[in-house]
């Protein structure tokens, strides 16, 4: 799969067809976030969700929503849900892997559970995605083939993306530096 390329070809029909489907699109954060939203904005109607029960602490959590609001002040045109509450939930999701290496079976679980709550959330929309591939820390292979599985299971269409491809995560720290935007230094989760 190549998920850059299988986007912009999409992107060259949409475009051609004059059509701007829906897109929710999962947002760990807002630095990661501000590449995905800058490069699809002009092709998609997009609500922006910010769901990651995995920050912790709470003062990093608080920080990583106040980075996303931020950006989303610079983009009229994208809607925003936040949803909060399942940091239990997670918990559960996890335990038992919470020795395992960073990128292992334990971030593995979390993307597929964050992937599953969105594409439950997708009812109503042409797409789901998630800003996770632009990170050069993530497996995008296993992010599309996880989204695509879950998407068929839940009767929900993801749309592929790599956008660590075209330089999406060097983007994201001019965009985020542009802006004036919070960076961690994890992934939020902390195990």
């Amino acid at each position: 799969m190549n998920a850059q390329k299988d986007l912009d070809e999409l992107i060259n029909r949409l475009q051609s067809d004059g059509k701007k489907p829906s897109l929710l699109l999962h947002c760990c954060c807002g630095p990661c976030a501000s590449y995905c939203i800058d490069y699809l904005h002009n092709y998609f109607t997009i609500t922006a969700l910010f769901f990651n029960p995995n920050i912790m602490p709470k003062s990093e959590y608080d920080l990583r929503l106040e980075a996303f609001n931020a950006l989303l002040d610079n983009f009229s045109d994208v809607k925003k849900i936040i949803v909060g509450g399942f940091e239990d939930e997670f918990r559960l999701t996890v335990k038992g892997l919470e020795n395992f290496p960073e990128g292992g079976a334990r971030c593995q679980k979390c993307i597929e559970y964050r992937l599953l709550k969105t594409a439950e959330m997708s009812d109503g929309f042409d797409y789901f995605a998630t800003t996770l591939t632009v990170s050069p820390h993530k497996n995008a292979e296993f992010i599309n083939e996880t989204g695509l599985r879950l998407g068929a299971e839940t009767d929900a269409k993801y749309l592929p993306t790599d956008f660590k491809k075209k330089n999406g995560f060097l983007k994201s720290i001019e965009l985020s530096k542009k802006f004036g935007l919070y960076r961690q230094n994890y992934c939020g989760c902390r195990f």
